[in-house]
């Protein structure tokens, strides 16, 4: 009998890698390949790569190092962002057998057998597959099913955008949209698996209806799809997972306020709080839209949590600069950043542009602004206690706790019970614990000392 071969893959970036690592996994199982856990034994191990900051390329070696000590003789292929902007720097790397571009990767299960069964084949002589990006033919469709409390469905990728410090439109190409129909299909097969929430995902999700999916025109806008995900049945929960502020409609906001299953939580890109800053971007909004988007939500939805994305050490970001960003988040009735530092991207605007911020000073605004989260983050769940909210339990063990999300992404903490791993649960947040989180005691309903 011949043994079944493994396969182990490994996702950097965003939660879009996230969706295609999952669908692509799937492919191999329908072809017989058993899947395993990164650091265990595998024929093939597979990087998904991401190409957002100089860290995610850094990441990639040492990944490739980490699959050769488990198993020398396995073959390595990178797949994603990094492999469609730089397939010949990756092929370089020691151990890569195989680079996939952005369509390619869709077809990693084909390319791998034909490598297999080549007779002249040599390990560590990567071959290149990618096409030019304009020539890209995406595929759209995919969702992630990896835990069992949520799923991240792709509907959208691409990006029509050409803010001066971003290669993913040089890495997924123009904007694209999943058919409604196929969202919708999609939807059903993770709520038939029990997953309670669906996180919605994409490069610029707000830009859903744009694109052609074959040959077929879409005629339905991203409101239009919140909409029809509404009445999917059997989830009971949907999140949006990041939206631009220009694209982030009254429309849309009031529908989520009174939506059947939509959660009131936004993640929204601002970037900088500076107009000369988002200007030399080249964003599609001033500051002041940013506090017309979040006074609607917080109106219709006074509990709503509020993501922000930033950038420090941009170009031309002089102290002053800095510090009109940071006081004018200091103003905002937002509940957390995601904090990101500056650097240079190959081929893109900024990567030219004067006024270059050391890394020192890069390194210091980071700091200050991840601070300046920890205090959004705490007075947003001060200002939840007493609420009776709902949670969904995770299915990690973390030194005897287990964690859960409410709907507005308070997150909460109590004594490990496996039977509560993938449960909704109504509780009443009473009390923040010295670790930054609500702790719930089910057997008294009360905190935990």
């Amino acid at each position: 009998m011949i043994a079944q071969k493994k396969v182990a893959f490994y996702t950097l970036g965003c939660k879009l890698n996230f969706s295609e690592t999952s669908t692509i996994a799937r492919d191999f199982t329908k072809e017989g390949y058993e899947r395993v856990d990164f650091k265990e034994e595998a024929d093939i191990y597979v990087v998904n790569t991401c190409s957002v900051t100089e860290n995610a390329d850094k990441r990639f070696k040492s990944i490739v190092k980490q699959a050769q000590k488990v198993n020398p003789d396995a073959f390595v292929a990178a797949i994603g962002c990094y492999a469609q902007l730089k397939p010949e720097e990756l092929a370089d790397v020691d151990g890569v057998d195989l680079v996939l571009g952005a369509t390619e990767k869709f077809k990693l299960p084909f390319y791998i057998s034909e490598l297999l069964a080549s007779p002249d084949r040599s390990k560590g002589d990567a071959q290149i597959h990618s096409c030019e990006i304009e020539d890209a033919d995406f595929y759209v469709g995919s969702y992630s099913i990896g835990d069992r409390t949520r799923a991240f469905l792709k509907v959208q990728d691409g990006c029509d955008y050409k803010c001066t410090y971003c290669t993913i439109p040089l890495a997924r190409g123009i904007s694209r949209s999943d058919a409604l129909e196929n969202v919708l299909k999609n939807a059903s097969e993770i709520a038939a698996q029990n997953i309670k929430e669906i996180v919605l995902t994409g490069v610029n999700i707000g830009d859903y209806g744009k694109g052609e999916f074959g040959n077929k025109k879409h005629e339905h806008t991203f409101f239009e799809l919140c909409q029809a995900l509404d009445e999917v049945a059997g989830i009971e929960r949907l999140r949006i997972s990041s939206i631009e502020p220009n694209l982030l409609k009254n429309e849309t906001i009031d529908f989520v306020a009174q939506s059947k299953t939509f959660v009131p939580h936004f993640h929204i890109p601002l970037q900088s709080g500076s107009n000369t800053l988002l200007k030399l971007m080249k964003r599609r909004y001033m500051r002041e839209l940013y506090v017309d988007r979040v006074s609607q939500i917080k109106q219709v939805m006074p509990n709503a949590c509020i993501g922000v994305d930033v950038i420090v050490g941009f170009p031309g970001e002089t102290d002053e600069l800095f510090l009109e960003t940071y006081n004018f988040l200091t103003t905002l009735d937002i509940s957390y950043l995601h904090v990101f530092t500056y650097s240079e991207r190959e081929n893109t605007e900024a990567a030219t542009m004067e006024g270059v911020v050391p890394k020192k000073v890069r390194a210091k605004r980071s700091k200050m602004l991840r601070g300046l989260s920890a205090k959004k983050r705490r007075a947003f769940y001060e200002s939840q206690l007493n609420n009776t909210l709902t949670v969904l339990f995770e299915g990690e063990n973390k030194e005897g706790f287990i964690h859960g999300f409410t709907e507005n992404y308070v997150k909460v903490k109590t004594h490990w019970n496996p039977e509560l791993v993938n449960t909704l649960h109504t509780i009443t947040l009473s009390e923040i614990d010295e670790d930054g989180l609500v702790r719930f005691d089910f057997v008294t309903n009360k905190i935990l000392s």
